[in-house]
């Protein structure tokens, strides 16, 4: 089906029928509008070069400079070559949240750039921006027209009655989840799922809609490859439903997905949707449709990774992240990730992790100077919803350093995430095993801020002059990025299989049709050495080399005797298809 037949199809499942071909003829006008050269050519299917750094605009400081500047010296300086992909969470005027309260869409933070620094940026790395669509600012034009009762925005945001049934409403937060503001016309409650300085937006309102289509054809001329839709289930809301995952909501992706494959078909859509797995896929949409290329997003945010391997290498067992590996659907549309900009969410381990398996992940997060973020469940319970710690800092004892098992503790869960079929969003205090940033928390009141510090650029030059551990994680972190972009095995079509070798491995075989290369991946989650015995086949010259030691190992009767040290990892590139035993 062409993409404007499906935006007319979704529009009729989200509006009236009169309503869905006015704003439908609406759309038409912006897309004859459009026009942009050549957007974004070739951007998908992904390959195994493609992978994301996760970055704040203002991540790297200059006294004398826009921060955007800082990014791309860094970026061209230690990037180039090994990441070709930057996502720069929101760098637009906002009131609070580091940047996910919005209060301008068009414009860029004065104090990070402009749009000239964030084109010249997409002219070295492809660029994933977000649309934070779910909600705006307090502050921002929208609302602030709707408080002084204009009527062309009177409905532009969720108004109801106080004493309105929301029970069934499915919360991410323990705030109220509804705000009482004092408009033109008088005290109104807004809802606001996620802070009383986020109000949510009225996609009931088709002129919402369409203002969020304008949003969308902007960032694309601006020379943004990925767009990620924050907080996607929660986009459509309905009394007397748990107001998530609504089909509307749904039907609202498909149609966006629609616009840019009918406007820049190059562009790609990304879901973040912090929820359970199988709910989580779900915005993958109808992978049968276009041509087996599914009909919403792209790519979705992989959720359930982070938890899993924090489990596997806290209790030096591989066999839950080995059992839930198994269980991955192909195609490996997934966006995989452990550490971000917010925190671990334990959601996404539900129905993986037992209860027991969860505690112990809260325990160790209080245990090593982590903080916890808590929601509201069903019953209207105080539960954890993540955790808010440093990926560093909760798999290493910061009362209890040990460097080189630390350093080889950490670069094994990155070396997990870098070998799964996928691709890989790394956040960028990833690459120097940043710790807990207490005074950031002391400094906002936010939990979230513990794994937000910000560099100055001079201090971090001398630090990675340095034999610092900053230092030392980056090489070798750039290391595995770059043998993973060499290696058409880690491409995100190629397939992955789990091996089951020892219970304290976790053993990945992975293998690309095409170019005949197969590499098998296997990472000690203990910290005691294991003895492995593999047994190859068909293995050119009768060697396997591990490309992360750069060391060629020598088979007997095709078989591989190997001693791998606590938390030691290797990928083996052999010619063809392994047995093991």
């Amino acid at each position: 089906m062409e993409p404007l037949q499906r935006i007319l199809e979704q529009l009729e499942h989200i509006y009236p029928e009169e309503s869905a071909r006015s704003t439908y003829r609406l759309i038409l006008e912006k897309l004859n509008e459009f026009d942009v050269a050549a957007p974004a050519a070739g951007r998908y299917p992904f390959a195994q070069k493609d992978m994301v750094l996760i970055t704040y605009a203002d991540q790297f400081q200059r006294a004398d400079q826009p921060a955007l500047k800082g990014l791309a010296w860094f970026a061209k300086k230690y990037l180039a070559g090994v990441f070709n992909t930057i996502h720069i969470l929101p760098f637009f005027p906002y009131s609070s949240d580091d940047g996910f309260s919005v209060v301008d869409y068009y414009s860029v933070a004065a104090d990070v750039g402009d749009w000239a620094d964030i084109r010249a940026l997409s002219e070295h790395f492809h660029l994933m921006v977000d649309g934070v669509f779910n909600h705006v600012s307090r502050q921002s034009d929208w609302f602030r027209a709707f408080l002084e009762g204009q009527a062309s925005y009177t409905d532009y945001f969720i108004t109801v009655k106080p004493d309105a049934d929301l029970s069934a409403v499915m919360r991410p937060r323990t705030s109220p989840l509804l705000t009482a503001v004092q408009t033109a016309l008088g005290e109104r409650s807004v809802w606001t799922t996620f802070s009383d300085d986020q109000i949510d937006l009225n996609f009931a309102n088709p002129a919402v809609l369409l203002e969020i289509v304008d949003v969308l054809l902007f960032y694309v001329e601006q020379g943004v490859s990925i767009i990620r839709i924050d907080a996607v289930p929660f986009l459509w809301k309905e009394i007397g439903t748990d107001c998530i995952h609504r089909p509307q909501t749904h039907a609202i992706i498909k149609l966006l997905r629609a616009v840019l494959d009918a406007a820049a078909p190059g562009v790609v859509l990304i879901t973040e949707s912090n929820v359970p797995f199988n709910e989580n896929i779900s915005y993958l949409g109808n992978l049968d449709a276009l041509n087996g290329q599914g009909d919403e997003a792209q790519l979705v945010y992989q959720f359930s990774l982070g938890p899993l391997v924090l489990h596997a290498l806290s209790s030096g067992s591989a066999r839950k992240l080995s059992d839930w590996v198994e269980t991955l659907p192909a195609p490996y549309r997934y966006f995989n990730f452990i550490a971000s900009h917010d925190g671990i969410g334990l959601l996404p381990a539900q129905g993986i992790l037992n209860k027991a398996d969860i505690q112990t992940l809260i325990d160790q997060t209080e245990a090593h100077g982590g903080l916890l973020s808590y929601k509201t469940d069903a019953q209207g319970k105080r539960q954890v919803y993540e955790l808010n710690i440093s990926l560093y800092n909760f798999l290493n004892d910061p009362a209890a350093p040990d460097e080189a098992l630390d350093q080889a503790r950490y670069l094994t869960s990155q070396t997990i995430m870098l070998e799964l079929a996928g691709v890989p969003g790394v956040y960028v205090h990833s690459l120097f095993g940043s710790g807990n940033c207490l005074q950031c928390v002391n400094e906002s009141g936010r939990a979230r801020s513990i794994n937000r510090e910000k560099f100055r650029v001079d201090a971090l030059e001398q630090e990675l002059a340095g034999g610092s551990r900053a230092a030392q994680i980056l090489t070798s972190y750039l290391k595995l990025a770059a043998l993973r972009a060499a290696h058409p095995a880690f491409s995100p079509s190629a397939a992955q299989r789990v091996l089951r070798l020892d219970e304290r491995v976790f053993a990945l075989l992975r293998e690309d049709e095409m170019s005949g290369e197969s590499i098998l991946c296997l990472s000690n989650l203990s910290g005691q050495p294991v003895k492995l015995s593999v047994d190859f086949l068909r293995v050119p010259e009768n060697t396997v080399i591990d490309l992360i030691a750069e060391k060629t190992y020598s088979l007997t009767d095709s078989k591989l005797a190997l001693v791998l040290q606590a938390y030691h990892s290797v990928w083996l590139l052999h010619g063809s298809v392994c047995t093991y035993d």
